[in-house]
């Protein structure tokens, strides 16, 4: 070992109080890393438990722990994002269009589901999994929260009656999402919707109030003047919001209609919901970064494609 390298593995160990040798004497009694050991291969693909004796399930239950896992990647960027103190537009927009990257991958591997399962066995095994919903995914709606201010996830019904100085627990009942959980007409709630909220509702109360002035919306709108200006981050921006709110949900959709319109009547989701109005961006028009959209662009959202 250089000498260079031992004063930097003392300076390192000294710098939190241990003693360089005891760890180094530890490398003397420590396994080689294996691939399998350092992905935890066996752990991973273990966790694969179906309710049904249908192949195609193992396809869902895999495609969706997929999903969950880049759902991972997409938070651990943004994070980078609301905990920098020094952000430019160059490691902004290279943030930005890391997450796009990631819900590319997303959007396009519906064709898994759409095209990779029979639809008689979804059909069948599908029933085993009420009450379950997708709308559940609690990584998910921390994407939302971590992207834009709250005000742009309510329901688009009631956004005119809500502002930022409503109570967090007003408006948490009156996001855009909680239209899967509750009958569209009379609000009451199904125990799908009071199941995800028992569980993950707290959590999100606290996540959402560092997320509420953190968020990339907000991070963006807190940068000098004439980077709010740069072509190439404004670019980045867009192509998130649309590749998140059209594109992937779109996908999503007509993935879903794919299984769930049956002989030209559309069926209820596994959770009991109005998934059409909840899930098509028509209705919702849920936009992250509003002010970088026209009023034409805002007024044909979802339409066009």
């Amino acid at each position: 070992m250089s000498a260079k390298l031992s004063k930097k593995l003392k300076d390192k160990y000294e710098a939190i109080h241990q003693d360089v040798e005891t760890h180094l004497e530890g490398l003397l009694h420590s396994k080689p890393i294996n691939y399998w050991d350092y992905i935890q291969t066996d752990a991973l693909l273990n966790l694969q438990v179906q309710r049904t004796v249908f192949p195609d399930e193992k396809v869902f239950i895999m495609y969706h722990q997929i999903s969950e896992l880049l759902f991972k990647m997409i938070l651990s960027e943004i994070e980078q994002v609301a905990k920098s103190t020094s952000l430019d537009t160059h490691v902004f927009t290279d943030k930005i269009m890391r997450v796009s990257r990631y819900f590319d991958v997303l959007t396009s591997s519906f064709s898994i589901m759409k095209d990779g399962m029979d639809v008689e066995q979804y059909n069948k095994f599908r029933t085993t999994l009420t009450p379950a919903s997708g709308f559940q995914s609690a990584q998910y709606r921390k994407i939302e929260f971590a992207s834009t201010e709250l005000i742009n996830l309510i329901d688009n019904r009631f956004r005119k009656t809500i502002d930022r100085n409503s109570s967090y627990e007003h408006a948490f009942e009156h996001l855009y999402w909680q239209a899967a959980g509750k009958d569209y007409n009379t609000g009451k709630k199904t125990y799908t919707l009071t199941a995800f909220e028992e569980r993950y509702k707290e959590e999100f109360i606290r996540f959402t109030k560092f997320y509420q002035t953190n968020n990339l919306w907000s991070k963006f709108k807190g940068l000098p003047s004439d980077a709010q200006t740069n072509k190439d981050l404004i670019k980045a921006m867009r192509h998130y919001d649309f590749t998140v709110n059209i594109k992937w949900v779109m996908a999503h959709y007509n993935t879903a209609n794919h299984y769930l319109n049956i002989g030209g009547e559309t069926a209820e989701a596994t959770g009991g919901s109005e998934w059409v109005k909840y899930m098509h961006p028509k209705y919702q028009k849920r936009i992250f970064f509003p002010d970088l959209w026209t009023e034409q662009e805002i007024a044909a959202w979802g339409t066009n494609i």
